[in-house]
């Protein structure tokens, strides 16, 4: 996913560039580095969603194929499943810590009657991997949990999980506005500290006839993206770093 949402970024400002996916981290865009990546855990074939002129002619130029990204993040994944069906793995172009084994890892531990997964970091393994910095992070009875920008459609059924992705786009920082769909038991089940993510991610899956698992990352960097500038400077610093492995 490499669309835009209007306006001018205040990433891509601060980088000086037209579009945050082609901000030069190294030697590279951040939409390459992600596409190596994917490449190196054995994506045989790739597409990009975006809607700009020059992120469209650099996955050509990447030798990916380009497609019209829609009005937001889940509208297009939508249209990337239909285009290229499932299983499908989704993520963003400012994931630009990307690392071939955590996809593979991700792949690995999600269950296999999952029709969709998606990849979440506790925040004690957030912590333990990464630098002090500002995150968001998801309440629930078994601790707070950041998103990791890596999802996995794993069947057809998964359309109806993204339609339901759709509905729910705009709470995602407010989780408790999401679990308000559930009814009135899963709030207050929310609300009293007593409702983990499984449970809520498998009664949202129910709502839509999906099986929905969240799959706990084992590397806390991956729940770090460029979101702000501040990100960029500590993925950029992170990148520098001798000790930070290499996409292999």
């Amino acid at each position: 996913l490499a669309g835009s949402r209007g306006g001018v970024d205040p990433v891509a400002d601060y980088a000086g560039v037209a579009d945050k996916a082609l901000i030069r981290i190294g030697d590279a865009p951040m939409l390459e580095r992600v596409i190596v990546a994917l490449r190196a855990a054995g994506a045989d074939r790739i597409a990009v969603s975006a809607n700009a002129p020059a992120v469209r002619d650099e996955a050509v130029r990447l030798g990916v194929l380009p497609l019209d990204a829609a009005a937001g993040p889940s509208l297009s994944t939508a249209q990337g499943l239909r285009v290229l069906g499932a299983p499908l793995l989704v993520t963003t172009a400012d994931h630009a810590l990307l690392r071939p084994e955590w996809i593979r890892d991700f792949l690995t531990d999600a269950p296999e009657h999952a029709d969709v997964a998606a990849l979440l970091a506790r925040q004690d393994v957030v912590e333990r991997d990464s630098p002090p910095t500002r995150r968001t992070y998801l309440r629930f009875a078994d601790g707070g949990w950041s998103g990791c920008n890596l999802f996995l459609c794993r069947t057809a059924r998964a359309e109806a999980a993204i339609d339901l992705w759709s509905s729910v786009e705009r709470d995602r920082k407010r989780p408790w506005r999401i679990v308000r769909r559930l009814g009135a038991g899963m709030l207050f089940r929310y609300l009293t500290g007593r409702l983990t993510l499984d449970a809520a991610l498998a009664r949202l899956g129910a709502t839509v006839g999906v099986h929905a698992a969240a799959v706990p990352a084992r590397h806390g960097l991956a729940a770090v993206d460029v979101d702000k500038p501040a990100d960029l400077d500590l993925v950029r610093g992170l990148l520098a770093s001798p000790d930070q492995p290499q996409s292999t």
